[in-house]
């Protein structure tokens, strides 16, 4: 009888990453895989206070190991420094990480069959190269936020990245037109990944992208959590570029459509959940309340929070806001008691919550988001229309596809200011365009919903690549 097959899972250490590969850990458990899932310590800790022990209690199938992110201590209520993070993991993870598979096979059954790596923790793939095992790239952003990252030397070579001076970025030269990028050929300077907005040439961010998406081409194969109708100019570029692209979007309601059987509970988030949200939303009309959440990573100046807070209170709509303990940087987060007061009867601020059921739920007419690419296909997946703040990594290119492509968001600029804020909420909420957008928005459902169905392309896609392992 031949040994079930053992797939290590390594996800990039944040939450925006650890979530969806959790979901396609979850699909191959129900295929009958032994999973061993892989955090940083400081995650696995972080999981912990945030979920405790059942977040992490796994199953005989499913086991959780750790490996150093290679930083010192630091606040478990708040995220690592990006930069840092990113910057030692590069240069420290492969020891540990290829030590640990090494263990897993000495000490545990089956031997480790398969490496599924996240795009941007590259030494998942020289790990299994080195120990002769194949390996899968799960690349959880869009697919069009790789095809801009793929492009940075080309970038590098025309001059246009990192930008030669700071006037770059008010000038207008952030407008020039880069329409020699396959699948995206009318995208302008400043919607494609926010990296080269930069005139350091040392950049860590900017050169762990360049450097980490130049090993997509030497993947035995790759999956994208996208939807293959949704990104199809893109995909078909990218498919001429890279080894065979799998799309497997959206993840969550896949894993939902496949794990049916999987009892397993894989909690994901590093903070803890707000419960009572949707209480709060279950006494709420159908689409009346705004949803607002700026996600897991992002930081925002205290006079922004500020605009942002006025913006939504003179719009006069329900909201619900996701408040992280850590999304203002430098400052003790206290909102104004005249804006509390204001807003007590139609506004819940919490902490975290569970924001896939939120946007399903139907008393959610909107979604102020930072375009993370979770929160656009959860978005989709709900049928929700968008206002978008976005401000790191791709998030500036998942803006460009939601409103000037697919027509279902609207751009909120970065100079956040509480006139515009309160505009775009009472225009998505109750006016004209607001209506053709969840119109458009329903649309992309049903394209999410058909991609999952069983002779759907996500579906098909799935089954077809693990049945070639």
């Amino acid at each position: 009888m031949a040994a079930r097959p053992h797939a290590v899972c390594l996800p990039m250490a944040t939450q925006g990453h650890i979530k969806p590969f959790l979901k396609l850990a979850k699909i191959l458990l129900s295929k009958g895989f032994v999973i061993t899932f892989v955090y940083t310590e400081f995650d696995y800790a972080r999981l912990l206070k945030a979920g405790g022990k059942d977040a992490v209690k796994g199953s005989d199938d499913f086991r959780f190991e750790t490996i150093p992110d290679g930083l010192p201590p630091s606040d478990l209520d708040s995220n690592r420094h990006i930069p840092s993070l990113c910057d030692s993991l590069s240069k420290n993870g492969l020891v540990p990480f290829r030590d640990l598979i090494t263990r897993l096979d000495t000490t545990a059954a089956p031997p480790v069959s398969l490496v599924i790596w996240d795009g941007i923790m590259s030494f998942g793939r020289k790990a299994a190269a080195e120990l002769g095992i194949p390996d899968i790239m799960f690349w959880t952003a869009s697919a069009s936020g790789l095809m801009g990252y793929l492009h940075y030397p080309q970038l590098i070579d025309k001059g246009l990245a990192p930008l030669k001076e700071e006037s770059d970025l008010t000038s207008g030269f952030l407008d020039t037109h880069v329409d020699w990028i396959p699948g995206m050929g009318d995208i302008l300077l400043r919607d494609l990944p926010a990296f080269i907005q930069t005139t350091d040439p040392d950049d860590i961010l900017f050169n762990f992208l360049t450097k980490e998406t130049q090993e997509a081409p030497k993947a035995t194969a790759i999956m994208i959590n996208t939807l293959q109708d949704l990104e199809h100019e893109v995909l078909d570029a990218l498919g001429r570029m890279l080894p065979p692209i799998y799309t497997v979007g959206s993840i969550s309601m896949l894993c939902r459509r496949m794990s049916n059987n999987s009892s397993i509970s894989l909690p994901s988030n590093l903070w803890k959940e707000d419960a009572g949200c949707i209480e709060w939303l279950d006494r709420r009309d159908p689409k009346s309340v705004l949803y607002v959440n700026f996600g897991s990573l992002i930081n925002l100046s205290m006079e922004c929070l500020l605009e942002f807070a006025w913006g939504l209170a003179n719009s006069n709509h329900f909201f619900l806001w996701v408040i992280r303990s850590d999304l203002v940087s430098g400052d003790k987060l206290i909102l104004p008691q005249d804006f509390l007061r204001e807003t007590k009867e139609r506004c819940l601020v919490a902490s975290w919550c569970p924001q896939e059921e939120v946007l399903l739920h139907p008393s959610v007419g909107a979604f102020l988001t930072h375009c993370g690419w979770n929160s656009i296909l959860e978005t989709i997946c709900g049928g929700v229309p968008i206002l978008c703040y976005p401000a790191f990594a791709e998030q500036t290119t998942n803006c460009y596809f939601a409103c000037k492509k697919w027509g279902t968001g609207m751009e909120i600029g970065g100079d956040v200011k509480r006139d515009e804020v309160e505009g775009v909420i009472k225009e998505v909420m109750d006016g004209a365009k607001g209506k053709d957008k969840r119109k458009k928005a329903g649309k992309l459902k049903e394209m999410a919903e058909k991609a999952v169905k069983e002779d759907g392309t996500s579906y098909s896609n799935m089954n077809a690549l693990f049945n070639t392992l």
